[in-house]
């Protein structure tokens, strides 16, 4: 009986997981607070589940550490060849989906293949720094086991390879 159980719950979770995603039910809202407020972008998630090149200006954050990653550096061309270049690496990227594009400002949405979970990503020009803000955060869940960063680290590597 024991046995049963068990081969239900290996076999049966995670084809019942993958039916979820696949009807679009693990994808999530996206939040109605996205973009850019007093040059600030959203905070991190308050879980393991994000990260934010701009964490340090939320000192009391109970996950400013783990969220902080670093800015884009501007390219040669300014802002908009900046934007431009990023345009461009996140329209290679599988899953991947600009919804908003401005000059000083992209979000996009990147979706997981087969649970279709989603994250939100946010790019912004700040100009007294000279840096493209990042932040990208899962729309459900408490971890994302690091693939936010992953996915931000990727889309350095990337937009730093392009001239």
């Amino acid at each position: 009986m024991l046995y049963k159980i068990a081969l239900l719950l290996i076999v049966g979770l995670p084809l019942v997981l993958l039916g979820a995603g696949q009807y679009g039910l693990l994808k999530g809202q996206a939040p109605h607070d996205l973009g850019v407020t007093d040059g600030r972008l959203k905070a991190p998630s308050v879980t393991r589940n994000s990260v934010s090149s701009q964490a340090t200006l939320y000192p009391d954050h109970p996950q400013r550490v783990y969220a902080q990653i670093e800015p884009l550096p501007l390219k040669a061309g300014g802002a908009l060849a900046s934007i431009s270049t990023l345009t461009r690496v996140l329209n290679t990227l599988p899953g991947v989906t600009l919804v908003e594009q401005r000059p000083d400002y992209l979000r996009a949405a990147a979706q997981t293949r087969w649970l279709k979970f989603v994250d939100d990503l946010e790019f912004w020009v700040e100009p007294a720094r000279s840096v493209i803000e990042i932040r990208s955060s899962s729309r459900l869940g408490r971890e994302d086991f690091g693939a936010n960063r992953a996915r931000v680290e990727a889309i350095r590597s990337a937009y730093m390879a392009e001239p």
